[in-house]
């Protein structure tokens, strides 16, 4: 049964990933080729040049909306495995530090110079840290669920990750930099939010226990 709470653009890529269903193609190969679009996307953002830059932006932005359909077509397929789920994981975080650093190195060029580099390093940190952190949540949890990863906090319809889909639009009337900055910030803060759920989980775990 659909979840009210369902992402939109979870419940799109349920509807466009059917076909693929009635392929040989996994979910695990879907991870792998959206993480290597992501990188690609990645690189394109790190030449800093204005057209490489919105080829990048857009190829990134794609990226991570087909990174929902690996977790779909497992539940199409019924092919769920833990190895997939830590995949899935694995690509988004690394995605996402590319994605940072790319965006730094792009800005090397820029007024604010080896500090856009460090912003960038900061916001990678950040995404491979916020990864140890929900793992270890799912971890205490003891998820049986394969395909969904810890998700993001959400209001109707869309989650905090959705953000992550203005960065083409944003780049294309030149305004990636602010968005970068934002989206550095962001992504700390996120982490933050994640050891707080950390903690609390931890906490009632121990006392479930004793």
């Amino acid at each position: 049964m659909e979840k009210n709470n369902t992402p939109w653009d979870q419940r799109l890529a349920r509807f466009l990933v059917k076909p693929l269903a009635k392929t040989s193609i996994s979910p695990n190969q879907v991870s792998i080729f959206t993480l290597f679009l992501a990188l690609f996307g990645a690189g394109l953002l790190s030449t800093g040049d204005l057209i490489f830059v919105n080829i990048g932006a857009g190829i990134f932005v794609l990226s991570r909306f087909l990174d929902h359909f690996d977790g779909e077509l497992a539940r199409l397929k019924g092919a769920a495995t833990r190895l997939g789920y830590l995949l899935d994981y694995f690509a988004g975080a690394i995605s996402y530090a590319a994605m940072f650093l790319g965006i730094g190195v792009g800005f090397r060029n820029h007024e604010f110079g080896v500090l856009a580099v460090i912003l960038g390093c900061v916001g990678a940190i950040a995404s491979i840290a916020s990864l140890h952190l929900n793992l270890e949540i799912d971890k205490i949890l003891n998820t049986n669920d394969t395909v969904d990863a810890i998700g993001y906090p959400d209001f109707a319809g869309f989650e905090l990750e959705d953000g992550i889909y203005l960065v083409a639009p944003l780049t294309w009337v030149g305004y990636l930099f602010p968005f970068f900055i934002l989206a550095a910030i962001g992504s700390i803060f996120y982490t933050i939010w994640t050891a707080t759920v950390l903690l609390r989980v931890r906490k009632k775990h121990l006392s479930n226990n004793n």
